[in-house]
């Protein structure tokens, strides 16, 4: 695992520079995905990365796991809070499909949900620009594989250096890393409401999914499931699609 760390940390380097930038910067959520991101490009570019806080509907000063994650990388951070700028566009959004008749209140939570990752993947972008750094995103092989993630959202990234690690990776690398066992052990979500968890969502357990991706048989009901949710998010993972070239008169 030091190897891998080695290897990514050199990965991010050459990327960023290949691009011009002049560093990287990670959106805290306080989770390990994140975490081991923060790590990585702080040990990329111990001088040039920073790690942004975007809390919606609680004060920065309330993230507790997102701080104590800056604070052990030794990673400078900004915390920006979202809360009245998704409030004051869902509520538009909210009252002219209303008012046209076409507000579809069964969509709603999980299109708030979806509003929130896409509003910061905005800010991530807008306070890269400001310091010339590319975005380094989370995903890891099984988000990607179950397109576990919101399109355009935490999904929009320059980089994502944990494409290839099974979750059971992620954590193996976060204790070579030096990251609590407090948000190793953490139980993943992507606190887009209230009580919200990604296996419930995804109706897969994460060891499942990394059996599967192990190349090990898992359980007929959950590799039917596992298909479904690989096969329904194929176009989260290509570019947008388009015809083919016109070859008529």
């Amino acid at each position: 695992m030091k190897e891998r760390i080695h290897y990514l940390t050199n990965w991010l380097q050459d990327k960023v520079k290949e691009a011009g930038a002049n560093g990287a910067l990670v959106g805290i959520s306080g989770g390990i995905d994140s975490a081991v991101v923060a790590y990585l490009i702080k040990k990329a570019f111990p001088e040039q990365s920073l790690g942004v806080l975007l809390p919606i509907d609680e004060e920065v000063e309330d993230q507790e796991d997102a701080l104590k994650l800056v604070k052990g990388a030794d990673l400078d951070y900004v915390g920006i809070n979202l809360t009245d700028s998704y409030h004051t566009t869902r509520q538009a959004i909210q009252n002219q499909l209303k008012e046209k008749g076409d507000w579809n209140e069964e969509h709603s939570q999980l299109g708030g949900a979806n509003l929130q990752a896409r509003l910061r993947m905005s800010t991530l972008y807008a306070v890269g620009s400001n310091y010339g750094y590319l975005v380094v995103g989370t995903d890891n092989a099984a988000e990607d594989y179950t397109g576990y993630f919101t399109k355009y959202g935490d999904g929009g990234v320059d980089l994502v250096p944990l494409i290839n690690m099974r979750k059971e990776e992620v954590r193996e690398m976060a204790q070579e890393l030096g990251i609590p066992d407090s948000i190793i052990h953490k139980k993943p979500s992507a606190e887009l409401w209230e009580g919200q968890s990604d296996e419930e969502e995804l109706g897969l357990s994460y060891d499942t999914i990394d059996q599967y991706l192990r190349g090990e048989e898992i359980d007929q009901e959950d590799q039917e499931r596992l298909n479904e949710l690989h096969k329904n998010t194929q176009h989260k993972r290509e570019i947008p699609a388009g015809p083919d070239k016109f070859k008529g008169a």
